[in-house]
């Protein structure tokens, strides 16, 4: 899954943005207002962390701008200003969720995470995604279709995650490569085609049933079908 940190302290970008790579979690980061909107109105993010003091202009100026455009983008507002004049007015403008700084990376994941497990549609149990009988638990990182444990690496995981929260819907090499990997990777690449071969022998070989195909002409899906 793809977040979008908007914020102008290096510091404090660097630290969430390691805490959530720890989390299989793929980032990139915005230092400024008018880079924040651009980015998030151009790829394909799952959520946004914004900052209100912004060097360029204020953060619910940049909520506003995206919302307009992007009304289902959640975002979580992650600022010192802890007044509950301002957190009332994030909340009317329709911030999913406001978080005070200092902060404990565990409950911004936390917070991250119950806000992306809604209204999805993905077959999800606590913190299980599954399809069939494969599994994926994303706080522990364990994968096993049937009684066998799979190992997957961290790009892999999140390919496996995208798929999940994705059940049955077709997903083009472009969707995969903006949710998958950050902004700075080649759009030429066939890094897609590669993991996603990798992915599927992990998965299917030995199975009757295969999970993961490959739909010629659009990208890829997994489906029980």
């Amino acid at each position: 899954m793809k977040i979008l940190i908007i914020e102008d302290e290096k510091d404090i970008a660097s630290f969430i943005k390691k805490g959530l790579q720890a989390e299989h979690f793929t980032v990139d980061i915005a230092a400024n207002g008018k880079d924040g909107i651009f980015y998030a109105l151009t790829n394909d993010n799952d959520l946004v962390i914004l900052d209100l003091r912004l060097p360029d202009m204020y953060g619910l100026e940049v909520f506003k701008k995206v919302r307009e455009s992007k009304p289902n983008l959640p975002i979580i507002i992650l600022t010192v200003e802890s007044e509950i004049k301002k957190k009332v007015e994030a909340f009317e403008m329709g911030a999913n969720d406001y978080l005070t700084k200092p902060f404990a990376i565990e409950e911004l994941t936390a917070r991250i995470r119950a806000l992306l497990n809604r209204g999805k549609g993905q077959k999800i149990d606590g913190s299980i995604l599954k399809i069939d009988n494969l599994e994926m638990n994303f706080k522990t990182h364990e994968v096993k279709r049937g009684d066998r444990k799979i190992d997957l690496r961290h790009r892999e995981f999140d390919l496996l995650e995208y798929f999940l929260r994705n059940i049955g819907l077709v997903l083009t090499r472009s969707m995969i490569l903006e949710h998958v990997w950050d902004m700075n990777v080649d759009p030429f690449t066939n890094t897609v085609d590669v993991h996603v071969r990798y992915l599927r022998k992990k998965l299917d070989d030995g199975f009757k049933k295969k999970l993961l195909k490959t739909v010629h002409g659009s990208g890829y899906k997994i489906s029980e079908d």
